[in-house]
């Protein structure tokens, strides 16, 4: 039998549009008394339910991380009293089973017994430049995909200009595009307006012009998109100004995450907005990289390992990281170059791009925990 460790708490079960709450007192080593209400999730029914657990005496609340819907009641509860948000996946009740009281029921006896492993709830200041990072990088996948339609439609007129510039939305490309949706310019007049090294390719950037099928309905699709790409920047860089704003109070830890290879000013926000500046919530490296998604995961039975694929974590931080990975293994004379390399040979590129990245997890971790900056280990020489 499981010892009780807590005794008063409260389990709840969250929906859209009410809420179930279990609470469990009574002594630790005897049954506890439950009772059971039902509460709304407009904020004078959640002060009520707050002020229900405090004459209570409930020291904890337990509830499922799932969707947004745990958000306002977490936001009425969190200075109260100790929440705890659990996986849905760890605390999933047994199948026919399920009703909402016998949910709440079962996640106060799981928090009761000490249960659940609680999920990572980062104060609001973090939770705040998580936002902010998070609606950045949504904005900045909306200009790649606006980007990505200027280039079907410039395909679709038959200019290949794809085909000849590295960046069309570069100043030549910009230059170029403009320049068409004139209109008056012949395709000679329109490849002059190439700058710097890709006036080394006018000849090319001229039978990419030539004799095109560009329409008036062409190019009201392209001022379209191209509105909408620039009214993106301005946002994003709006964005980005008010970041940088709220770095401030972690400008110290900001600043030593860019020591560390593939690691930039706005990768090292995003890691410090999913992960926080305090290392104390994780023992290890290795728990950080586990609670990110980039470690191998167990599957074993009978002696039998039969999976190693990685497991669920925050996608936001595995991404970032992937990109981060990907931008190391480029660092000239870096011991995580030579990883790489050595890696991918064995277990291909994707593969090893993952475990570059669980590798640079650590490394954040020990460069939060002991506050200094990364420093190159030393190579052994051969002889």
């Amino acid at each position: 039998m499981i010892d009780a460790v807590i005794e008063r708490c409260a389990g709840i079960d969250v929906g859209k549009r009410f809420l179930v709450v279990c609470v469990m007192t009574g002594p630790l080593d005897a049954e506890p008394k439950t009772e059971i209400r039902k509460f709304g999730t407009i904020v004078a029914e959640l002060e009520l339910l707050r002020d229900w657990l405090m004459a209570e005496g409930c020291s904890h609340a337990v509830m499922e991380s799932t969707g947004s819907y745990w958000k306002p009641v977490f936001n009425i509860l969190e200075e109260t009293i100790q929440v705890v948000l659990a996986n849905a996946y760890d605390v999933q009740n047994r199948r026919g089973h399920k009703t909402d009281p016998n949910d709440s029921r079962w996640l106060a006896h799981l928090l009761r017994h000490g249960m659940i492993r609680p999920s990572f709830v980062p104060e609001r200041s973090i939770r705040e430049l998580r936002d902010l990072t998070r609606r950045r990088r949504q904005l900045a996948r909306e200009a790649a995909g606006e980007r990505n339609r200027v280039q079907k439609i410039l395909e679709d007129a038959n200019v290949k200009l794809g085909d000849v510039l590295t960046d069309v939305f570069g100043l030549s490309g910009r230059l170029m595009i403009n320049a068409l949706l004139e209109g008056t310019l012949p395709a000679e007049e329109v490849a002059q307006l190439a700058q710097r090294k890709a006036r080394q390719k006018i000849p090319e950037l001229l039978a990419a012009l030539r004799r095109n099928r560009l329409t008036d309905h062409h190019r009201f699709l392209l001022r379209h998109a191209l509105r909408h790409i620039d009214f993106l920047e301005v946002e994003i860089e709006a964005l980005s100004a008010e970041i940088r704003s709220r770095l401030q109070a972690t400008q110290f830890q900001h600043t030593l995450l860019q020591s560390i290879p593939g690691i930039k000013e706005e990768a090292s926000a995003v890691i410090l907005a999913e992960v926080g500046p305090d290392m104390a919530q994780f023992p290890s490296g290795a728990h950080l990289a586990s609670w990110a998604g980039l470690c191998p995961g167990n599957h074993e039975s009978a002696g039998v390992r039969k999976s190693g694929r990685t497991n669920r974590g925050n996608d936001w931080l595995r991404s970032v990281l992937t990109q981060c990975a990907w931008a190391a293994s480029n660092k000239k004379n870096s011991t995580l170059q030579s990883f790489y390399s050595r890696l991918s040979v064995r277990c291909g590129r994707k593969r090893a791009i993952v475990a570059l990245g669980h590798r640079l997890l650590r490394i954040i971790h020990a460069v939060l925990l002991n506050s200094q900056p990364y420093q190159e280990p030393c190579r052994s020489v051969r002889t």
